[in-house]
């Protein structure tokens, strides 16, 4: 449906006139001609007003295969780089093999709260390897970036982690901030064009699918803005191939797991296929077919459940008690606070953050074992205690409340930075 000219643009028209039949690859195809400066101004606007318009930017497949598109298109990091760095920078525990992680929200709950993803990433930084995707605000007073660069005295220098200084970066820290316009140069032909629409286009959705290092990601917390979207985005992850994932929305429609009140979650998680009729070892070089028809090893289920702040054992907190509105600056100052441990443990910005940092501890695995050995500073007293979704929520508050009373948290942080200053001049 998409033809080409002569020119520079190519022309969309067949696809715009049958829009709502046409397939989740020709519109994908379509975006993905965005990233090369081949639509022009008035074609690009109208392919994202159809996506809103027919709600087609909310089909799972549509989201999965448009974020393929972009994150082909995005600057290419060292895909066997990454891989070194997971064996050799990697802590392996329980189920966590030590892969990359995100948290992650789609922005657009109206509620600009404190920072909590990126607060929270960092703090998960401690025992996981991190790849934060993230970028300015479009819609809060604060976004990820904006925070990172108010940090005083040194701010990282975000933009100098580019594709090709990330594993020297990896080196330094478990944590890294992935700066969309730095990985996405090609949303730079569409920016001016979102910003004359004035309504949230499909690529204010796409953002949380489009980290640039997706085929290493193991695990993710991924907030979302209203409660419709979650199990289109637990499906659009698992399309993704996604095997290990937790979308969140909090029962105020806020793309975080809320310290307010209760949160409704879908967990996407691996198990054996029954139908599988393979070798038993998966190890086997005979346990792989060239038959498409044939039946995987494994298969994801989307399982769905309800967690609230007692969950993680700590108290509810008002919205207004976290926010809202802070500028970056004020925010930024909250965040070292919080990680130098100055902060009460009752405070309710701490306790937000905790909760969110110990579902990606909690969704990656490394909450399972009856054993714990994270390093100075940690008593062992592994709590057992099951929660919703079969999981150990309190478990993972234990250890991110350690992330920031052994001074771990910081000093991944300040790793980063410094990893940062010293890709500047690479």
């Amino acid at each position: 449906m998409i033809e080409l000219n002569p020119h520079q643009h190519i022309s969309i028209g067949p696809l715009l006139e049958e829009f709502k039949v046409a397939s989740a690859d020709e519109i994908a195809l379509a975006i993905g001609r965005i990233f090369e400066n081949r639509l022009d101004d008035v074609q690009c606007s109208s392919l994202l007003t159809q996506l809103k318009d027919t709600g087609r930017d909310q089909e799972p497949l549509v989201l999965a295969k448009c974020a393929q598109q972009m994150r082909e298109a995005a600057a290419q990091v060292d895909g066997k780089a990454i891989r070194n760095l997971i064996l050799t920078r990697g802590r392996k525990e329980g189920s966590y093999r030590g892969g990359f992680c995100d948290l992650v929200g789609t922005g657009g709950d109206g509620w600009s709260t404190f920072n909590v993803s990126t607060t929270a990433s960092i703090l998960a930084s401690s025992l996981l390897l991190i790849g934060k995707h993230g970028n300015r605000s479009s819609t809060s007073s604060s976004g990820s970036a904006d925070l990172l660069e108010a940090i005083r005295p040194k701010a990282p220098l975000i933009a100098a982690v580019t594709a090709g200084a990330l594993p020297a970066v990896y080196e330094r820290s478990r944590y890294a901030f992935l700066f969309a316009p730095i990985f996405h140069p090609g949303m730079r032909y569409v920016a001016p064009i979102r910003k004359g629409l004035k309504f949230r286009t499909i690529f204010n959705l796409l953002g949380p699918l489009t980290n640039a290092i997706e085929g290493n990601i193991e695990a993710r917390v991924l907030g979302v803005c209203h409660d419709g979207l979650g199990p289109i985005f637990a499906e659009a992850l698992r399309l993704s191939g996604a095997k290990k994932g937790l979308v969140v929305c909090g029962e105020e429609q806020l793309d975080e797991i809320s310290c307010a009140g209760r949160t409704r979650c879908w967990r996407l998680r691996e198990r054996p296929n029954p139908a599988f009729h393979g070798p038993n070892d998966e190890q086997d070089e005979d346990s792989t077919t060239s038959d498409e028809e044939a039946e995987p090893r494994k298969v994801v289920d989307i399982e769905q459940f309800t967690l609230e702040p007692s969950d993680f054992g700590l108290q509810r907190h008002a919205l207004t008690e976290v926010g809202p509105g802070k500028k970056p600056g004020e925010n930024a100052a909250t965040l070292m606070r919080l990680l130098r441990n100055e902060l009460p443990r009752d405070d309710p910005v701490l306790e937000f953050v905790l909760m969110n940092t110990a579902a990606l501890f909690t969704i990656a695995g490394v909450c399972e074992p009856d054993t714990s050995e994270m390093g100075h500073g940690d008593d062992g007293k592994v709590i057992s205690e099951i929660g919703p979704g079969g999981l150990r929520w309190k478990e993972g508050v234990r250890r991110a409340r350690w992330a920031v009373e052994s001074g771990q948290a910081l000093a991944s942080l300040e790793g980063y930075i410094e990893a940062s200053h010293a890709a500047k001049g690479q």
